[in-house]
């Protein structure tokens, strides 16, 4: 059953969903680029360590790089190739990491490597578990957490609600979208083994009034036999973080440091939910991702099932792109990261690749900065309710650990919120990641 109501989060934002260009087109399948390179380190975590050698043959979803511990997932074969080199490749930090490029047979089918199999009905939580980080399966709403300890439920602790996160509240993007329309079989079948590993007795699947038709298809594609239901959302911003939308849908709020485990619940998104469901049951290897390509700047926008390891210049030369773009998003335009350098690859997090145009860089570019003049509308908007006006002032000044200590820097998610509203335009959002970096950086052993 698909329920309309008024359940939400306290504050929050409403840009523009510009989702309407790419809302409306099918996911195709992308062609494959003349060289592609799977970066290991791809997730939060311990980068994956090769098991092959330059110069050796690999089947299309073979796995070419083992978990290197419990927070590290395996890396799989985008395509049927030769790995040409284990070296290093760009990434969106601005690192150089290593990677292994793979040089894809011209004229091979591409058939999928099938591994050993894991079925929901019998499998074991612990083997579920490690089935899914076996399959390299991490959040492909763009966290790039790994799925499988996220699954991994701690002594003491217990999760009655298992909530499938469909609202897909970033502009422009609308992968989950189409995950939810023609996916919709791969979603349910999905669910099984996160009920099973997590032991949810209830699922909830979350969408966003502006996906009606998604919301649809999922109603009427929903197993009589499984405890779940579909519940529309209203649009606003940024409903689609964890904490945001367990408050939504449970009204239980998630204490300051703590995680959803602390209130009972596991929130996974749908495209990792339909991946988990299409990979599993034949052993299969995550290597590829479904990615709105879009922005003023792309001439064929579009949903694209794109090969990980595809560099973007390779991805934006086959759509087209105008004559004047002179920006590109890796996610969204309210929590993506400008890339700094085409060579980088497509990576299982990537849920977006956007581009801008003289025009638009132009409007920021004669924006000027000017000093807070404490209205507290960041305060207003802020969806965990933070002082973002004094965490600002406190950044300027370099007083990073009295922003962690006094003022919970670190539950910061970085949704953009308190930019977005910001009539100094100041650079919140960008501060606040200097201030993280700069504590972590101190912590790190010397």
């Amino acid at each position: 059953m698909v329920f309309f109501g008024s359940k939400t989060f306290a504050h929050g934002i409403h840009p523009p969903g510009l989702k309407e260009e790419t809302c409306g087109l099918a996911i195709r399948q992308f062609p494959f680029a003349g060289t592609l390179a799977v970066p290991l380190s791809q997730h939060i975590g311990k980068p994956a360590v090769p098991i092959v050698r330059e110069g050796q043959e690999v089947m299309r979803g073979q796995c070419i790089a083992k978990p290197d511990g419990f927070l590290s997932v395996a890396m799989h074969a985008p395509a049927s190739g030769t790995v040409r080199s284990i070296s290093l490749v760009p990434s969106i930090t601005g690192r150089m990491v290593k990677g292994i490029f793979i040089e894809p047979f011209a004229a091979s089918t591409q058939e999928i490597a099938e591994g050993k199999p894991c079925d929901a009905a019998t499998a074991t939580p612990e083997e579920i578990v490690d089935a899914i980080q076996q399959a390299g399966v991490v959040g492909l709403g763009g966290a790039g957490f790994p799925t499988h300890a996220k699954l991994k439920i701690p002594d003491g602790k217990h999760v009655d609600t298992l909530i499938i996160n469909g609202a897909e509240c970033e502009p422009m993007l609308t992968t989950d979208h189409r995950v939810m329309l023609e996916h919709t079989a791969d979603i349910y079948a999905g669910i099984p083994y996160l009920m099973r590993a997590t032991g949810a007795e209830r699922v909830i699947i979350a969408v966003e009034s502006n996906k009606p038709d998604a919301a649809e298809a999922l109603r009427s594609g929903k197993p009589k036999d499984l405890p779940a239901e579909v519940v529309v959302l209203p649009v606003k911003y940024p409903q689609g973080a964890e904490k945001m939308l367990i408050t939504a849908l449970t009204g239980r709020q998630i204490p300051s440091g703590k995680l959803p485990l602390d209130v009972h619940a596991v929130v996974v998104n749908v495209g990792t939910t339909a991946e988990i469901g299409r990979l599993l049951p034949n052993g299969n290897g995550i290597q590829e991702r479904v990615i709105t390509v879009g922005g003023p700047g792309v001439k064929k926008k579009g949903n694209y099932r794109i090969q990980i390891g595809t560099p973007l210049r390779f991805v934006l030369e086959t759509v087209g792109v105008e004559e004047d773009i002179t920006r590109v998003f890796l996610g969204g335009p309210m929590m993506g990261q400008a890339v700094s350098s085409l060579d980088i690859r497509v990576t299982k997090g990537t849920t977006g690749i956007i581009a801008f145009t003289e025009h638009e860089s132009g409007r920021l570019k004669t924006r000027k900065e000017y000093p807070c003049i404490r209205c507290a509308y960041c305060v207003d908007v802020c969806p965990i309710f933070l002082n973002p006006s004094q965490l600002g002032l406190l950044a300027s000044a370099g007083k990073h650990q009295r922003m962690v200590e006094d003022f919970h820097l670190m539950d910061c998610f970085e949704c953009g919120c308190c930019t977005f509203v910001c009539p100094s335009h100041i650079p919140l959002v960008q501060k606040f990641r200097v201030a993280k970096m700069a504590v972590r950086k101190a912590k790190a052993p010397a």
